[in-house]
């Protein structure tokens, strides 16, 4: 159109355009729907952090992450969270050599590229504790030697309601290493007949077997430095800043959020930027990566509880009452 608005970018953005627009093209294959998880399943990935998907049992959380990582050509490693995990069976343990006479490093499952965590909070804290460094650092110490991750290194979690039996609370400290939690809900009604006709098409064939590498890691992390280089004004930053400030002072949270939360709302808004093809953040991109930022670093109120309230209510307000810079 003639009076659309023309921009040029300072960045090249073609080669990951294009490989987003593969990686969602592959994943939708088996996916039906759900393109606010895909999408923030990329944002987290170039973002180069880590994400928590929760949802009731069924709704393909551990799918859609099992479709993101054979469409990349790195090492995929799952882990499976029950109570009786131990923290050695999650980052590795020193093992005797009999041969050499010394104890040699044998590597846990954490070590790899694209990590899912599957149902999260059904291991007890000391075994979450396991993972606060890795995350963090992207490193494990043992008896005082680290041993660094190879990059790109992304963990992609899953967990039940906290409601459901079985489950423990995560610690708060491991929750501040996600940067999104994304709360995923059931198809509608049309996206659950597609969902039947496929299954029916697919006969004995496993979803995962339609799924063909796209991108390798290699170059996952050169999109993740990419991603870096995306221009954000010092308006915008500001209004980053007033965002999580005002949940400090809003008399409907008990726990505000922490200067690591706007870091991760400035690197996911970023994301969601490059994403668009643009190479300059906007009040847009903020708004959309506030939320799942936000959603699991905040605290209400017990009365606000009571009431009904949500997190996703009480940020709704907060973005009403900051001025979008112009």
């Amino acid at each position: 159109m003639e009076n659309e608005i023309q921009f040029q970018n300072r960045l090249d953005l073609g080669e990951l355009s294009e490989t987003v627009s593969k990686l969602e093209k592959e994943i939708g294959k088996v996916i039906v729907g759900q393109k606010d998880l895909i999408r923030q399943m990329l944002i987290a990935l170039f973002a180069d952090g880590h994400l928590l998907i929760e949802g009731v049992p069924g709704i393909a959380k551990t799918l859609a992450v099992k479709l993101l990582a054979k469409s990349i050509d790195a090492k995929y490693s799952r882990i499976q969270f029950t109570p009786d995990l131990m923290p050695s069976d999650v980052t590795g343990t020193n093992v005797f050599n009999l041969s050499k006479g010394e104890f040699q490093f044998n590597a846990g499952p954490v070590f790899g590229n694209i990590i899912l965590i599957d149902e999260i909070n059904r291991a007890p804290a000391k075994t979450q504790a396991a993972l606060f460094e890795v995350m963090e650092e992207r490193q494990v110490t043992l008896e005082g030697k680290a041993h660094i991750m190879e990059r790109p290194f992304n963990v992609f979690a899953t967990q039940n309601p906290i409601e459901h039996e079985g489950t423990y609370r995560l610690p708060e400290a491991q929750l501040d290493r996600f940067l999104f939690k994304i709360s995923v809900g059931y198809p509608t009604l049309d996206e659950e007949v597609e969902i039947l006709l496929r299954t029916q098409e697919r006969k004995s064939k496993l979803e995962i077997d339609e799924i063909s590498p796209v991108v390798s890691g290699s170059k996952i992390t050169e999109f993740q430095k990419l991603i870096k280089e995306i221009i954000i004004e010092e308006s915008l930053r500001k209004y980053i800043a007033q965002l999580v400030h005002k949940t400090r002072l809003h008399n409907s949270i008990y726990l505000g959020a922490s200067p690591r939360a706007g870091i991760f709302i400035m690197n996911t808004a970023r994301a969601n930027a490059a994403l668009e093809g643009r190479d300059f953040v906007t009040p847009e991109d903020i708004r959309y990566v506030l939320y799942p930022v936000l959603n699991h670093r905040i605290q209400l109120t017990p009365e606000k509880e009571l009431e009904g309230q949500t997190v996703k209510n009480v940020v709704n307000n907060i973005v009403q009452t900051v001025e979008v810079p112009r």
